[in-house]
């Protein structure tokens, strides 16, 4: 059996020797090269399988190397981007020049195995030539999204993106509200060859059944009262690029026989038409709905389920991706202060550990919006524990403290867990009390202070007034 090829490219040593060391245990011939050039010349001599690659390199970068081997005819290796500075923005590049996977440093050595095997026992390679082909001339994107975070959640959905972003199959995006769905949506258009046509966004669940459907299809003269004159509908207006549809867990069941049939066919008749109209359009649905629970509960075509999560991406919640926090922060002050003209903004250490520990319902969408308030309210430079947490509860304390009786377990420590059933107790307490720390404490069974701490841990202090 011909022993296993992996090329080691980085322009520190000590990083490929710790690769080499920990890959040679594993029987696979292991080559090294300090330089993209030097990588490009041990492809043609060494043949690899797989290519670890480096993304930061002077010269010839990691992203380019990638390109110039694109550009080659034959066999080529499966190529793992490595970095310490990835973005979103790097990552579903790569996978659109069609690298098999993206790892960050410092990495796990098992995880770099565990990538290295899997890239061997793929079978047939991945179409790089092809991709690179359609890639060679293209420029820069100049319409980076705002996609913000580098946990592994969103690694794996920069991935996602950027394999599906040269086809044209259909898209699912799920996730709660406020998760960046859209966000999704328009990475994968401006990632895509359609990237120079429209993407035009429809959201589903914000106009009346009534009126959706003239809006999607068009219609003509006559269709209807107060139709003086034909209308094109959307689908013909995206013809050529992507059409996104959000909150389609909304769509009627009339409305959703007749996207099947567009999806089956891509062809459409206008309202009060009789002419059958072909369009080029990619279409690309998001929910916040459990379409399955819907199927169930007969609100939802399970035919219609299928035509649309040709490919599923998962958005996953703030709450499990805590770490990405800190960055969109950063991202949210850069953004607001210079609206507001105020620079060099900072929050104190209070402030961001409330943040984090918070498990914010309305995701990153709500997290956006306390900064944004925050930045408006504060008159100094540093943001401070008072500014932040105000938004995330109202006067009842009733979002900063969900009070429907259920804990969500996925994807929780059980550290959060059990401050999250500490933070209700003292919530019910509150309520049940209007108010009064002294009594609150005498419910609880706790002292005074040992309250005045939990209030403040737990950001509840200035949601209530100062009864005793």
């Amino acid at each position: 059996m011909m022993t296993s090829k992996v090329l080691i490219v980085d322009d520190e040593a000590n990083v490929r020797r710790a690769l080499s060391t920990t890959l040679r245990k594993m029987g696979y011939e292991l080559l090294e090269a300090g330089s993209g050039v030097e990588a490009l010349e041990q492809v043609e001599r060494f043949c690899p399988q797989v290519m670890l690659l480096d993304l930061r390199m002077p010269h010839l970068d990691g992203m380019d190397t990638l390109r110039q081997l694109n550009e080659r005819k034959g066999r080529l290796p499966r190529v793992v981007m490595m970095t310490a500075y990835g973005s979103a923005s790097d990552v579903m590049e790569a996978m659109k020049l069609g690298a098999f996977d993206y790892v960050q440093k410092p990495f796990d050595l098992g995880q770099v195995k565990q990538v290295v095997a899997h890239a061997l026992t793929q079978g047939e390679l991945l179409e790089q030539g092809e991709v690179g082909k359609v890639l060679q001339e293209e420029q820069a994107n100049p319409n980076r999204t705002s996609l913000i975070g580098l946990s592994p959640a969103m690694q794996n959905v920069y991935k996602l993106v950027g394999k599906v972003a040269m086809s044209k199959a259909t898209v699912l995006i799920e996730g709660e509200s406020g998760t960046g769905k859209e966000l999704i949506a328009r990475a994968i258009h401006s990632n895509s060859p359609r990237a120079d046509k429209p993407l035009i966004p429809v959201n589903c669940g914000a106009i009346p059944e009534n009126l959706l459907e003239s809006e999607l299809f068009g219609y003509e003269r006559g269709a209807f009262t107060g139709a003086v004159h034909r209308k094109q509908g959307l689908l013909e207006l995206a013809n050529g690029g992507t059409l996104f549809l959000d909150e389609v867990g909304e769509l009627s069941l009339s409305l959703q026989v007749k996207l099947l049939r567009f999806l089956q066919d891509r062809v459409f008749i206008r309202v009060g038409g009789i002419e059958a109209i072909s369009v080029d359009v990619r279409v690309i649905a998001a929910t916040n709905r459990d379409l399955q629970e819907r199927i169930r509960q007969e609100l939802f075509r399970e035919d219609l389920y299928y035509r649309l999560n040709v490919v599923p991406i998962r958005m996953p919640p703030l709450r499990e991706r805590k770490e990405d926090i800190p960055l969109l922060i950063r991202h949210f002050l850069a953004k607001y202060g210079k609206e507001a003209g105020k620079h060099d903004l900072c929050l104190s250490a209070a402030a961001t550990e409330a943040l984090i520990a918070y498990h914010w319902p309305g995701n990153v969408r709500q997290l956006e919006n306390t900064i944004e308030r925050a930045v408006v309210l504060t008159r100094g430079a540093v943001i401070g524990h008072e500014h932040v947490l105000s938004p995330i509860q109202d006067n009842k304390m009733s979002e900063q403290i969900p009070s429907h009786g259920k804990i969500s377990y996925e994807g929780r420590t059980m550290r959060e867990i059990i401050a999250q059933v500490e933070q209700e107790a003292i919530a019910h307490a509150l309520r049940k009390e209007r108010g009064n720390k002294l009594q609150t404490a005498k419910r609880l069974g706790i002292s005074r202070r040992a309250l005045l701490y939990k209030l403040q841990m737990y950001g509840l202090d200035s949601a209530i007034g100062e009864r005793d």
